[in-house]
């Protein structure tokens, strides 16, 4: 890239959207990182706050292993920067508030109510950092009877829908072939960071957001949800046809399988 712009790299890096950015990473495994990933892709410098001891759990998630460390974690753990802390200890929540006073943002996917019992939650934390966007990830949002169960991207999957449409006509509910629940939230998470950012730029305030792996699941089902509320036909399994186009499927050849998706009549007459 740098022979093609002229730029260096430290050029490039300091010209990308959220340059300037700190952010304070507290998340794990998949939903929390992967918000984080996608902050960091776009130049903040995000510092990934770990515990004693393994770290974040997908540093163990392998094979296969790039040295000592999982490529899971490696994947969705670029660009960041790494601290062990033990929050359970003064000395190591003392020394996360030093990094929360110079942070622009802080992520969290803590189960509900551990950050406020670790007295970092958004109302201690918004108090000397008005300018926070704090923005919390969960299985099921902060507020509501199901907040404290615990979330699991094929649970979510499978109650949100989502593995109702995914398969063959005759064959059992099918999960995504990713983890679609823990990536869009994390997806949608930093679109509302983002879009946070953007709106202190005029308020000169932060923002709390609450993501939850349930919520992206369901904003994902788009028009089959407004099918369903506007027909009360229930969505059904299609293998890889569309509800409504067609062709446009997976069809068998001699040699393998050949995708067709025809969107329209003029591309099919052509």
């Amino acid at each position: 890239m740098a022979g093609e712009t002229g730029l260096g790299a430290d050029d490039a890096a300091a010209r990308l959207p959220l340059a300037g950015i700190r952010v304070v990473d507290l998340t794990r495994v998949m939903a929390g990182p992967y918000c984080t990933m996608m902050l960091a892709d776009l130049g903040a410098d995000v510092i990934k706050i770990e515990h004693p001891g393994t770290g974040d759990d997908t540093r163990l998630w392998g094979p296969p292993f790039i040295g000592e460390e999982s490529a899971y974690f490696l994947a969705i753990n670029r660009n960041k920067r790494s601290v062990v802390l033990d929050l359970k200890t003064d000395g190591g929540r003392a020394a996360l508030w030093r990094l929360i006073e110079r942070a622009d943002v802080l992520v969290e996917n803590f189960s509900p109510g551990t950050a406020d019992r670790l007295g970092i939650g958004y109302d201690a934390v918004r108090v000397p950092r008005p300018a926070i966007v704090y923005a919390s990830i969960s299985g099921f949002g902060q507020g509501g009877s199901s907040r404290s169960r615990t979330a699991y991207d094929l649970i979510l999957q499978g109650m949100s829908g989502m593995m109702s449409i995914t398969g063959q006509p005759d064959g059992p509910p099918t999960k995504v072939g990713i983890p679609i629940a823990d990536i869009a939230a994390g997806m949608f998470a930093a679109f509302a960071v983002a879009a946070a950012l953007v709106g202190r730029e005029r308020t000169g305030t932060g923002e709390y957001i609450d993501t939850s792996l349930l919520g992206g699941q369901v904003a994902l089902l788009t028009y089959q949800a407004g099918i369903h509320f506007t027909t009360g036909q229930v969505p059904t399994r299609l293998g890889n046809a569309h509800p409504i186009v067609a062709p446009y499927d997976t069809f068998p050849t001699a040699d393998g399988y050949v995708n067709i998706a025809v969107g329209n009549d003029n591309l099919w007459r052509r």
